[in-house]
This record gives structure tokens, sequence and C-alpha cells, in this order.
């Protein structure tokens, strides 16, 4: 691919080798703002997906996504992250007032809650409380932003990750096997102990980052012989700097914590390929004899093959905001955010070895964006 050539003109035309486009959200927070620039600039060059998985606040932009037509699906990301960002500063300030403009925003969210949000329990540390925020802000916003009726239908695919507090599962409430409802989103971010766990038919569920904060495994277990583009935006990097302070300790903990499972997802899927290409293998030296033995059939079965491009992009920006990134709702920082996911999907892309995506293939192929 040559220099001239955008990571966004390579995404759209890898797109179009493939059935289907997936759209998978990590959950992080103040963060998803990333995500929101990255669709913005994914949509501009013609990418629309037919499924989008999220967990946390990537369930939230999924249901912006999967619940408004094509045209609005960016306005209305943007009408979300404005809503939720605190005004003040309007603008990011110079080191190093950046850090402590950082701090007041997050300290207002933690006392004040975040408008259109959450907000605070009251009074305060109740013993009978689960949570220390109510999310009943976000579900009104849900209910003015999304159209429950488009998702219900359908048309794009929605699965949004949670946990179910009793048992310890991970779970996924999914549009093609139920009616999905505004509780559905807030059980997937409801992270403790900030939110109490949200009661769904019975259940009680946690935020899905609890167990794993990537939906990557999710798709490609639901269809193992899965053709697709899966653009995978995470919101936490795994390589980093080594901390110089308590701050950037939390945060690098935080970066490792949230990152762990992407990666082992991203390494299982690989040594499962091999394994499936060696089942394959064995399968074609077999004598025609063996051919209908129910555990040749069985293996025959497990080693359809895929064909999928997974091109994986990770925010690695640096806000100023370490230990408190999460929560760190202020205007200059969710704009900062959304301008580095745009400007990362657009950004001239020259590794040659993407050629390779563009040819057909089976198994599956990772292409980092921001490496």
């Amino acid at each position: 691919m040559s220099s001239s050539t955008s990571s966004a003109d390579f995404v759209c035309t890898a797109a179009k080798k493939h059935q289907h486009t997936v759209l998978v959200l990590q959950g992080g927070g103040a963060l998803g703002a990333y995500q929101a620039g990255a669709f913005e600039a994914f949509a501009a060059a013609g990418v629309a997906p037919d499924w989008v998985a999220g967990v946390s606040i990537g369930a939230i932009n999924a249901a912006l996504i999967a619940g408004n037509p094509p045209q609005l699906r960016v306005p209305r990301l943007r009408e979300f992250w404005q809503r939720v960002s605190l005004p003040l500063p309007p603008f990011a300030l110079p080191a190093p007032w950046r850090r402590w403009s950082n701090l007041f925003s997050a300290t207002a969210a933690s006392l004040f809650g975040v408008l259109g949000f959450f907000k605070p329990v009251l009074p305060p540390g109740s013993f009978t409380a689960l949570g220390l925020y109510d999310s009943a802000p976000l579900e009104h916003t849900l209910r003015e932003l999304v159209d429950f009726e488009r998702i219900n239908r359908a048309e794009v695919r929605l699965s949004v990750g949670a946990v179910d507090v009793a048992s310890g599962n991970s779970v996924y409430f999914d549009n093609t096997r139920m009616a999905l409802a505004p509780e559905h989103i807030l059980a997937s971010g409801a992270l403790p102990p900030g939110f109490a766990p949200v009661p769904i038919g019975g259940r009680s569920y946690w935020d899905g980052g609890i167990v794993s904060n990537s939906p990557l495994w999710y798709v490609m277990d639901q269809q193992p012989d899965l053709d697709a583009l899966i653009l995978q935006v995470d919101l936490f990097s795994a390589n980093g700097k080594l901390p110089t302070n308590l701050d950037e300790a939390q945060g690098r903990a935080m970066d490792i914590r949230y990152s762990s499972k992407t990666r082992f997802n991203s390494d299982e899927l690989r040594r499962r390929d091999a394994l499936r290409e060696a089942f394959l293998r064995l399968l074609d030296k077999l004598p025609p004899r063996l051919h209908d033995d129910p555990d040749v059939r069985h293996l025959a079965e497990a080693s359809r093959r895929s064909q999928v491009t997974l091109v994986h992009l990770i925010n690695r920006h640096d806000t100023g905001s370490a230990g408190i990134k999460d929560y760190e709702f202020s205007r200059a920082t969710v704009d900062e955010l959304w301008q580095a996911g745009r400007a990362d999907v657009q950004r001239s892309a020259a590794e040659a070895d993407w050629d390779d995506a563009l040819r057909p293939h089976q198994g599956v192929h990772v292409y980092d964006l921001t490496r």
C-alpha cells in the first residue's frame, strides 16, 4: 500500500472483500470519545457495520450507532458526548495547568455526577445502597437519542456484554435473540462500586468488563466460519511507559488490566486458527471409510474455515489524565479524544504488508492501524 493511501481507504476496500463488517468496542468510560471519533472517520469512508458489539461505554456507543439511521449516527454520537462532557475549561490548558484542570473535572464528576449520565446516590454512604451513583440520567439520554424499535428490527445486529452477578458468568444481550431496552445497555455499563447491579428478568447484572473488556471473543465464538472485516477499537494500550509517580502507576495498571483480555483473545484466535488448519490437514489424510465416523464429522464441523480481517485500532493518546482518565469528562479532553480517534483512522497508512489483507485469505489476519 502506498503512503498516499489512507487507512480509511484501506478499511473501505477491505470491507468490500467480506460478507460482513463488524465493529467491536471496548469499555473505558470517558475514553469512549475516541471510539466516536474513529467511527466518524470510518463512516466518512463509507464503512457501515452490520454488527456492532460493545462493553460498557462501548455498549453505549454501539447502541447510538445501531439505534439510528446511517445519516444520524455521527450527529447522535456527537450530541451524546457533548451532553456528558463538562464545559469547563472549554479548551485544553498548557502543561502543567492541564493536569490540574483534568483533576478538577474528574473531581466534579465524582462529587456531582455527569449531566445526562449519572448522579450521586443520596444520602451518600447509605449501607443499603449497592452503588455510589444513579444511572437514571443515562436511561433518559438513551431513550432520547436511541431508537430501540430500530434496534429490535435487527437491521444492524447489536450485542452488549454484561456479567451475571450471582453466577459470575459473562452474558451477552443480543437483538437477534431478544428484544433490547435501555436496561440492557445500563447493565453493560454498571461497573461496581460506582453503579448498582441492573435487574433484568429476575437476574442482576454488572459491567461486562469485569470478565472481559472486549467483545471480540463473543463475535468469533458465535460464527466460527465468519467472513468479516472486524474493526476493533480499544481504549487501553497494553504497551506503555514506565510510570514515574503514583498517578501514572494507577493509569498504567488500568491499561494493563483492561487490555489483558484483548491480548489473550487475539492470541487465542491465532492459536485456534492454527489448530483448525491442522485438523483439516489431518482429515484430508484419513481414508474414505472414516469420513462418516461421528468423531471425524465433529472435527470437520469444528474446523470450518473463517475469513477474517481484524483491523485493530488502539487509543495510545496521553491526555494527561493518567489514573483518572476513565472518569475525566472535561470538554477539552473529550474533544481531544474524538479528534485523536478520527485522525488515527485518517492518517496515512504506509505499511506494505497490509496489501495482503486485500487478497483472498483463510483464517484470521490482524492489522494494527496505530502500531
